[in-house]
């Protein structure tokens, strides 16, 4: 079995794994963080604080540990509603509902087969947003990272993405993503893989340094 197909086998656990890894790295630093920190402007969401994107993610996995689906969900309007509900809480009370989410959530989402593995990746990209904003080491990368590049391979193939071979400054093998039945050749991207990251979820990366040839950066973002 090659690396390739390593990553198309869905691991049920992974997601549950990913938000519990960084769960145990993100919600100590928060707690320790000032009432002033969680106002800070965030850079890849724009119109939203630090708050804002804490308090969307815990209303997500909550919505998702509680099976609440309605029409519209996730749209922006939905997520701006789950905002406005929480604006009477204090931060602590966003962060204690975020760490039961990122506890409870991996079990639901892995047996739902799959469909709803793109939310943990999504917190985790989240939670890259705010260590960057905070000036945090591990911003997009971290413990987590093996398992969200895994998680990005299977999703971006899934959905049938650009092809892109990466070459990545500090993973032993190449990664690669998207529909491999594509018509289009594969582009490729050589960098490190939080670079990869940053431009696979749609967030800014003029100051990496990074090759990247056959594509537009746009047409990465599996967010957009």
């Amino acid at each position: 079995m090659t690396s390739a197909d390593v990553h198309d086998v869905r691991d049920p656990e992974l997601p549950g794994r990913l938000l519990v890894v960084e769960r145990d790295a993100l919600v100590p630093l928060l707690r320790a963080r000032s009432d002033a920190d969680f106002a800070l402007p965030t850079v890849a969401c724009p119109g939203w604080s630090v708050r804002d994107v804490l308090a969307h993610c815990s209303a997500a996995l909550m919505r998702v540990v509680e099976h609440r689906f309605e029409e519209g969900v996730f749209s922006p309007e939905s997520n701006d509603r789950d905002i406005a509900e929480r604006a009477d809480w204090t931060n602590a009370m966003v962060v204690d509902e975020l760490e039961r989410g990122m506890t409870e959530a991996g079990p639901v989402i892995a047996e739902a087969g799959g469909a709803l593995d793109g939310i943990a990746l999504g917190e985790w990209v989240h939670a890259g947003d705010v260590r960057e904003v905070l000036g945090e080491p591990g911003a997009y990368a971290g413990a987590g990272l093996p398992d969200a590049l895994r998680l990005l391979v299977r999703l971006t193939r899934e959905r049938g993405h650009i092809p892109l071979h990466a070459d990545l400054d500090d993973v032993d093998e190449p990664l690669r993503l998207g529909e491999p039945t594509a018509p289009r050749p594969p582009a490729r991207f050589i960098g490190d893989a939080a670079t990869l990251v940053r431009l696979c979820a749609g967030r800014p990366a003029e100051s990496a340094s990074y090759e990247l040839a056959g594509a537009e950066a746009r047409e990465l973002n599996i967010f957009g």
